[in-house]
């Protein structure tokens, strides 16, 4: 039940309108998460920010961070997130195959990349904390304390989006993500 209705960039608040925009641009449309943020230009603007940094600073390529992001919208069950990064996943170069093994919790087609979400999927499960492990078995996969610590930061860009989503109640506006058959 959507609970926050979605501004357009015609209905939104003034300081809201061209971050919305240029969400829209980016996106093709503005989709319903960014018109749910925008009633409180300060939550546009904090996602905005922290998205805008991560493609400044970031190290990830792209298909790393569409994983980082499905991982996270699993392991919230946040529907809108698992639909929009296995689009963006694709878009990025993971098959339909590989995001579903991600948001199943086993991407063992990249040992490597798999170390790296066992980390992201403990700091989301376990609130920040990652076990000794975790974090050893990430490192001997050839990860540095950076990395990891960018993960974090991947993870956290994430968490704020799909808690938004089941705040707001946001309506669905792309194709679902294909079903996990376990």
């Amino acid at each position: 039940m959507t609970r926050i209705p979605a501004h357009t960039a015609e209905t939104a608040p003034p300081a809201a309108r061209d971050t919305l925009q240029a969400f829209g641009r980016k996106a093709g449309k503005v989709l319903t998460i960014y018109g749910g943020m925008a009633h409180a230009p300060v939550t546009l603007q904090t996602h905005a920010a922290i998205e805008n940094t991560l493609e400044q600073h970031g190290t990830f390529d792209a298909p790393t961070r569409q994983a980082i992001a499905l991982t996270v919208a699993a392991a919230n069950h946040c529907t809108y997130c698992q639909a929009a990064h296995t689009a963006a996943g694709r878009a990025a170069g993971l098959s339909e195959q590989q995001t579903l093994a991600i948001r199943r919790g086993n991407a063992g087609f990249d040992p490597k990349l798999e170390a790296l979400l066992a980390v992201v999927r403990e700091i989301t499960r376990r609130t920040g904390e990652v076990s000794t492990a975790t974090w050893q078995a990430a490192l001997a996969a050839g990860w540095t304390d950076t990395q990891l610590t960018e993960a974090f930061a991947h993870t956290m860009a994430n968490i704020f989006t799909t808690y938004f989503t089941h705040f707001a109640g946001t309506e669905l506006d792309l194709p679902p993500a294909p079903p996990l058959d376990h």
